[in-house]
């Protein structure tokens, strides 16, 4: 006797099989407006790709399956290797095919930064553990282009066949160069490094040491090189650390264990100890943490897009489930105050992508006093403050899948887990509010053009223009007092220059919505709070045109 005791029916189907870039108003704007257009095409066939149902489900399974380490081989000898799972590598290759670890250097032109930065929003709402090696790579390659041994690796640093072998440079078509700075007793606090470099002969720039210390989280560990942060004279200094050499060694980099991550899980991250490994000094001595911050720069502008990424894909599958889901006799987004929320999400994810790209813009060869303000000022403010709304957004936008969100089977548990990873990486949001005080402070010059355009931006809405004028209240005191409000400065920074941006380039409904619910009052600590009925459709149309 066989009974049916239920008929499965109002369960939302899988997403998949769409183009990440034609459906994405707020990006194609963006891309063209900021001088990326050139790469149109490129972007729309790597949108289409990365949409496909297969390449989502690589991703999920891939970061199911962690790295492991083999530290040392069947004999005894000592490896350390990292086994990933092959799709991994099949992420990796698609990276270096855009170029998304070297373009931006290696074909320089107007946009460059922008094009790049489009196809890194994009892959990184379907696998961001992938992004991680691509960045420091492409952020290395600035700090080496300075050294004159430079043209012994520039062609395989360009190369877009990525390699996965584990193998001496001479052996290989392409590179990666991965970043070690910190170390169990500082993180942040780089002065308190303890890892020593001797020099074997004179030293100095270009000369070669041997280190010894270690390094508490070593990021992207099988690189073929990594450029780290290392004491000596009583200085630091910066130094370029090959994984094999070139006796056809390994370096005496021994990775101790893989860190076990809450997010992040298909890339590896490590502890190692450096036992008298090799490396050659890298720009002038003493100027090794000089030369890791403006590496730093460009990881940090990553993150910006990374948080923005998974602020994006958080938002599409929020928006694909409340158009499937019935509730209460209609669909999901037909009720308004889901539609508010889902408003005030998306609100978040347009003002993240036109401000990302922006910065994206300012990074390409610029001699524009804004683009430098936007470099130095602007690009911590907007790390600290995008990376903590995409925590927030996915949590919301797990909640509007309700209890499906929760379970692992599907996305929103992977987007949730993965967004903290920004705004920790590369200096945690304290450290970069005190950065922006920092850069206001160094670069006057940028500050007052920046606040400048900022206020002639803002003259011409009231709401604007007093929380321009609170904002140059407080930045007029100084000591504790402006430490304290570091915060407030960051955010009201970024919130204003949103704002502008959205206001400039945005349909009017979404860039008054915007204005309303961030300076009116009327918005709340959480998504979806008003006092006012701001839910606009249109506002939804335009994000998700499903």
């Amino acid at each position: 006797m066989s009974t049916t005791t239920h008929e499965v029916t109002n369960q939302v189907p899988e997403l998949g099989d769409y183009n990440l870039y034609g459906s994405d108003i707020a990006l194609r704007e963006g891309v063209r407006r900021e001088g990326g257009q050139w790469h149109d095409e490129a972007l729309v066939d790597y949108g289409g790709r990365l949409g496909g149902k297969d390449v989502m489900a690589l991703a999920h399974e891939i970061n199911r399956c962690k790295p492991e380490l083999d530290a040392f081989d069947q004999q005894g000898h000592r490896v350390d290797r990292i086994r990933f799972h092959p799709g991994w590598h099949q992420f990796m290759g698609m990276a270096f095919q855009q170029g998304m670890h070297c373009s931006a250097w290696s074909a320089p032109q107007a946009g460059a930064h922008v094009a790049r930065a489009a196809a890194y929003l994009m892959h990184g709402q379907i696998e961001a553990g992938s992004l991680c090696p691509t960045t420091m790579t492409s952020a290395a390659i600035p700090v080496l282009q300075q050294e004159p041994w430079f043209d012994s690796i520039v062609s395989r640093l360009y190369s877009r066949d990525y390699d996965a072998r584990d193998l001496p440079l001479s052996e290989k078509s392409s590179m990666m160069v991965g970043m070690g700075m910190t170390e169990k007793q500082g993180g942040s606090d780089l002065r308190s490094n303890t890892t020593l470099a001797t020099p074997t002969e004179a030293g100095g720039r270009g000369g070669t040491y041997r280190l010894i210390g270690h390094k508490w989280f070593f990021s992207s560990p099988t690189s073929d090189a990594h450029l780290v942060l290392a004491r000596h004279d009583d200085v630091f200094s910066c130094f370029y650390m090959p994984r094999w050499l070139d006796d056809g060694s390994k370096n005496a980099v021994h990775i101790q264990r893989i860190k076990n991550k809450m997010g992040n899980t298909s890339n590896a991250s490590v502890e190692v100890e450096f036992d008298e490994a090799i490396g050659v000094m890298v720009g002038e001595p003493g100027r090794g943490i000089a030369t890791l911050v403006e590496m730093a720069s460009y990881t940090r502008l990553d993150c910006v897009l990374g948080s923005t990424a998974l602020l994006r894909q958080a938002l599409v599958q929020a928006l694909h489930h409340a158009r499937h889901r019935l509730a209460f006799g209609q669909p999901l987004i037909r009720h308004a105050l889901m539609q508010n929320v889902l408003m005030d999400l998306a609100l978040e994810s347009e003002a993240a992508t036109t401000l990302s790209l922006r910065l994206a813009r300012a990074f390409d060869a610029s001699d524009d006093i804004i683009d430098h303000a936007y470099r130095r000022i602007l690009t911590p403010a907007a790390k600290f403050w995008i990376c903590k709304r995409s925590i927030e957004a996915a949590g919301e936008c797990m909640e509007v899948w309700g209890g499906n969100g929760y379970i692992e089977d599907g996305p929103m548990a992977r987007l949730f887990r993965e967004a903290p990873v920004n705004s920790i990486w590369e200096g945690s949001g304290n450290v970069m509010c005190l950065d922006v005080l920092r850069g206001l402070k160094r670069h006057p010059d940028q500050a007052q053009a920046l606040l400048a355009a900022l206020q002639e931006d803002c003259a011409g809405e009231p709401l604007l223009k007093q929380r321009m004028q609170d904002l140059l209240a407080v930045l007029s005191s100084s000591g504790p007092t402006l430490e304290a409000a570091a915060r407030y400065v960051a955010q009201e920074l970024v919130l204003l220059t949103q704002a502008n941006l959205l206001r400039r380039h945005a349909p009017s409904v979404l860039a008054d919505a915007f204005v309303q619910s961030r300076f009116g009052g009327t918005g709340g600590r959480v998504y979806g709070v008003s006092a006012a009925p701001l839910a606009l459709y249109s506002v939804l149309e335009r994000a998700w045109p499903e």
